[in-house]
């Protein structure tokens, strides 16, 4: 099992990796100034600011997931315990952030999953670079959710049984 676990925190750092490049690139060149083209009314000024800030949080989520999981990896003797619950926190910091933003600018519409469309939808329509983002890191994510849903519900059932939570 330990071989899997190590095998998952590698894949998994790899993802989030990818994640964080293009979190930190967006955000490191987009503000409310190049978002709120044009001028805008103070909804959608309330918009980009929630949107800023949930990407912000994802960022610093993925970060600390990314740095957890490099340093299970480093250790001489992998520790299988550290680096399921390592794997938790992504799924439950990392992956339910992306999908379910605190400030609801977007949001997973499931009918569309399987559609070959974007299943990801705004509640305002967003200038380009914002859209762009979101669905540039969502398979990402999804990888990610499938491959840790264990990490959802079984981890904590057997933490739980365990009484270590």
């Amino acid at each position: 099992m330990s071989a899997n676990v190590q095998k998952l925190c590698e894949s998994t750092r790899e993802k989030l990796k990818i994640a964080i490049e293009k979190l930190e690139l967006f955000l490191n060149h987009n503000a409310m100034p190049q978002l709120a083209e044009g001028g805008q009314d103070e909804e959608t000024t309330r918009y980009y600011e929630g949107f800023l800030s949930d990407l912000r949080h994802l960022l610093v989520f993925s970060e600390m997931s990314y740095e957890k999981l490099g340093v299970a990896l480093r250790r001489a003797n992998f520790d299988e315990d550290f680096a399921q619950k390592a794997l938790y926190n992504v799924y439950h910091y990392g992956v339910n952030n992306f999908f379910y933003p605190k400030n609801e600018s977007y949001s997973e519409d499931g009918r569309y999953a399987y559609t070959g469309q974007d299943a990801i939808r705004f509640r305002k329509k967003p200038v380009q670079a914002a859209r762009s983002i979101v669905l540039d890191i969502t398979k990402v994510y999804e990888d990610l959710r499938d491959e840790l849903t264990y990490y959802e519900n079984d981890y904590l059932t057997e933490k739980r049984m365990q009484n270590q939570v």
